[in-house]
C-alpha cells in the first residue's frame, strides 16, 4: 500500500462529502488533543521533578504555556471540534438530508485551526519592550486587562485576540448550519425528533447562547487594544465567564446524548420516558448558561447575587436526577453484552454521577471559599471531562468510525487495553488532583512544600497521567490501523442499531484468554462455592490487605491511607452482600 492510498484511507477521500469533511475535523481535532496531551505531561514532568528532586526542568513560561496549551488545545482544538464533527455527521445521516452550504462548513474548518495557531504563539510580530511573543501563557488567565496596551505592563501579541475571534466565528459558523439543517428536516418530519438527536441540537444551542458573553468579551478586548474604546475589567470579566459555566455543558451534554443513544441500544429496549428525556433537555439549556459568576464567588461581588447564583447552579441538578432516573429504568434488568462499547457507556454514566456530586460542592459558596482554585477543583473537572465526557466520545467514535469507513476495528486487544490502561491511568491522575487540593495546594503552582504526602500525590497525579496517555496511545495506533488495513465489514444498509450491534460484538471481551490450569481451579471453585460466597470471600481478603497497608503508610496523611479507607470499604461491602445474598437472608 502506497503513500497515496494511506492518506485516502485515512482521510476517507473516496466516501461521500458528509464523510471526508467531518473525518478531516476528526483528524485534526485528534491531533490537536494528542498535542494538548504533550502539554499536560510537561506540566506534570515539573511538578514531579520539584517534589522528587526539587528540580524544575521547564521555565515558568514553558510551565505556563503548558498549561494554558493543554487547555485551549484539548478543549477547543480536539473537544469542541470533535462534538460538532459527531453532531454534523449524525444530522446529516440520521436525519437522511443533503448537506448545503458546504463552502461555510469549509470555512469553519478552516477558523478553528487557525484560531489554534493564532492562540498558541510564538511568533514574531513586534519585538518590542514588554511585549510577548510567546504568550500562550497568558490564554487561561481570564485577567482582563492582562496583555492590553494601555491596561498592562505585560502586552500580549493581537493574535493572541485575534484567535479567541475566530474560535467564536467557528462555533457560530457551524453552529448555525446545523441549526438551519436541524430546520429543513423539521419541514418534512411527520414525528419528533429522536431524543439523542434533540440533544445534538439542544447543545448547539447552548454553544451559541454560552459564547455570547465570551464573544462580546473579545471584540471588547480587540477594541481596547487597538485603543478604540475603553475596558472595565470587571464586567469584562464577567461577560467573559457566561461562556465559563456553560462550557462544561457544552462538552458534557454530549455525553449526555450519547447516553441516550446508547443505552436503549444497548439494552435493546425503548427509552423508559421519551417526554422526561426531552423535558431535561429544556431543563438543562435553561439552567446551564445564567450562572456566569459561577467561577466567580471570590470576586467583590453582592452577596446576594452569588446566592442566587448557587440557588441557580443547584437547579442543574434537577435535570441530571431526571435524567439519570430515565437511563436507570431503561437499562434494569436487560441482558446486556460486555463489549468495549457497554464498558465505556457504563463508565460514561457512573462517571457523571461521581465527578457530579463534586460539582455540587465547588456551588456551594461556603465551601467553595475553602477549596477555591486549588487542584481540588482542577480534580473535578477532570473527573467529569476523563470519567463521563471522553467515555461517551470514545463509544460514540468506536461506532462512528465503523460506520464512515465500513472497517471493523482492527485489533480488539488494543481496543480493552486502551480502556484498562486508560481508566488505571485517570484513577491516579484524579485522586491525585484531589489530594493536592486537601493540602491546599493552589492550581498552577510550580513549586510547593515538598512534604511527603504532598510529594506522592503529585507523582501519583504524573504517573496516572503517563499511564492514560499511552493507553490512549494504543487507541490512536488502533485508529489509523482500522482506517489502513481493518476488516471490511457489510454495513450498507444497516439501520444505527444493527451497526452499533455489529461493532459491539467485535469488540466483546475476548473469552479465550486463559490458561488450562486457571480454568480447571475455577471449575473447581464454582463447584465449590456459590459466586455470592466467593464474592463475600474476595471482600474479607481485601479487608485483611487494607491493614496491611495502613501498617506501612507510617502515617495517615498518606495517599495509602486513602487507598486503606477505599480497600477497606470496598471489601466491606462485598463481603456483607456476599455473605448474605449468597445464604440466602436478602
Amino acid at each position: 500500500m502506497g503513500l497515496k492510498e494511506v492518506i485516502i484511507d485515512l482521510f476517507q477521500l473516496d466516501k461521500d462529502w458528509t464523510t471526508r469533511m467531518v473525518m478531516a475535523m476528526l483528524v485534526l481535532g485528534v491531533v490537536w488533543g494528542l498535542l494538548g496531551v504533550i502539554d499536560s505531561l510537561m506540566v506534570r514532568t515539573v511538578e514531579a521533578s520539584w517534589g522528587l528532586g526539587a528540580n524544575l526542568v521547564l521555565t515558568p513560561q514553558e510551565y505556563y504555556a503548558g498549561i494554558t496549551l493543554h487547555a485551549e488545545r484539548d478543549l477547543f482544538g480536539f473537544a469542541q471540534q470533535v462534538i460538532y464533527a459527531i453532531f454534523i455527521y449524525f444530522t446529516i445521516k440520521l436525519l437522511n438530508i443533503q448537506p448545503r452550504a458546504k463552502w461555510l462548513l469549509g470555512l469553519g474548518f478552516i477558523l478553528i485551526n487557525i484560531s489554534m495557531m493564532f492562540m498558541e504563539g510564538p511568533i514574531l510580530i513586534i519585538p518590542a519592550s514588554g511585549f510577548d511573543n510567546y504568550f500562550s501563557a497568558t490564554i487561561w488567565y481570564y485577567l482582563s486587562p492582562l496583555g492590553i496596551p494601555g491596561y498592562s505592563m505585560y502586552v500580549a501579541s493581537p493574535l493572541f485576540f485575534w484567535g479567541w475571534i475566530f474560535l467564536d466565528a467557528f462555533t457560530y459558523i457551524d453552529g448555525f448550519w446545523i441549526v438551519y439543517h436541524y430546520y429543513l428536516a423539521s419541514k418534512n418530519m411527520k414525528e419528533k425528533l429522536p431524543v439523542p438527536l434533540v440533544y445534538f441540537l439542544m447543545v448547539t444551542l447552548m454553544f451559541m447562547i454560552g459564547y455570547s458573553g465570551v464573544t462580546a468579551a473579545d471584540v471588547w478586548d480587540i477594541l481596547a487594544f487597538y485603543h478604540v474604546i475603553g475596558l472595565d475589567p470587571i464586567a469584562n470579566q464577567i461577560a467573559f465567564w457566561i461562556f465559563g459555566h456553560s462550557i462544561v455543558y457544552m462538552a458534557w451534554v454530549p455525553a449526555v446524548g450519547a447516553l441516550y443513544l446508547f443505552i436503549p441500544l444497548l439494552a435493546n429496549r425503548p427509552l423508559y420516558s421519551d417526554r422526561m428525556a426531552r423535558v431535561s433537555a429544556l431543563l438543562y439549556l435553561i439552567f446551564s448558561n445564567n450562572v456566569p459568576i459561577h467561577h466567580l464567588y471570590m470576586v467583590n461581588l453582592p452577596v446576594e447575587l452569588k446566592i442566587l447564583q448557587e440557588i441557580l447552579t443547584y437547579s442543574v441538578v434537577v435535570p441530571s436526577m431526571m435524567t439519570f432516573f430515565n437511563l436507570w429504568a431503561t437499562a434494569r434488568g436487560a441482558n446486556v453484552n460486555f463489549n468495549v462499547l457497554t464498558a465505556w457507556i457504563v463508565t460514561s454514566f457512573a462517571g457523571a454521577i461521581g465527578a457530579g456530586v463534586t460539582g455540587i460542592s465547588n456551588a456551594t459558596v461556603s465551601f467553595d471559599a475553602i477549596i477555591h482554585n486549588t487542584d481540588w477543583v482542577v480534580g473535578h473537572f477532570h473527573a467529569m471531562i476523563l470519567w463521563s465526557i471522553v467515555p461517551a466520545a470514545f463509544a460514540v467514535l468506536y461506532v462512528m468510525i465503523s460506520m464512515m469507513s465500513g472497517k471493523l476495528w482492527f485489533s480488539r486487544g488494543l481496543a480493552w487495553l486502551h480502556y484498562i490502561g486508560y481508566m488505571i491511568g485517570t484513577a491516579l491522575l484524579i485522586v491525585g488532583f484531589e489530594l493536592i487540593g486537601f493540602y491546599g495546594i493552589v492550581r498552577r503552582a510550580m513549586i510547593y512544600p515538598r512534604v511527603p504526602g504532598l510529594v506522592d500525590a503529585e507523582v501519583m497525579a504524573t504517573a496516572g497521567a503517563l499511564i492514560a496517555d499511552i493507553a490512549t496511545l494504543a487507541w490512536a495506533l488502533n485508529l489509523v490501523l482500522t482506517l489502513v488495513r481493518g476488516r471490511n465489514a457489510r454495513l450498507e444498509g444497516l439501520s444505527l442499531p444493527q451497526i452499533a450491534g455489529v461493532v459491539a460484538m467485535s469488540l466483546e471481551w475476548p473469552s479465550n484468554i486463559s490458561l488450562p490450569i486457571t480454568s480447571e481451579l475455577v471449575k473447581i471453585a464454582r463447584k465449590a462455592m456459590s459466586p455470592m460466597i466467593g464474592m463475600s470471600i474476595f471482600g474479607a481478603i481485601l479487608i485483611v490487605i487494607s491493614a496491611f497497608i495502613l501498617a506501612l503508610a507510617g502515617n495517615i496523611y498518606t495517599p495509602q491511607a486513602w487507598l486503606w479507607i477505599g480497600m477497606l470499604t470496598i471489601g466491606i461491602i462485598l463481603a456483607a452482600i456476599g455473605s448474605l445474598k449468597g445464604m440466602k437472608s436478602i
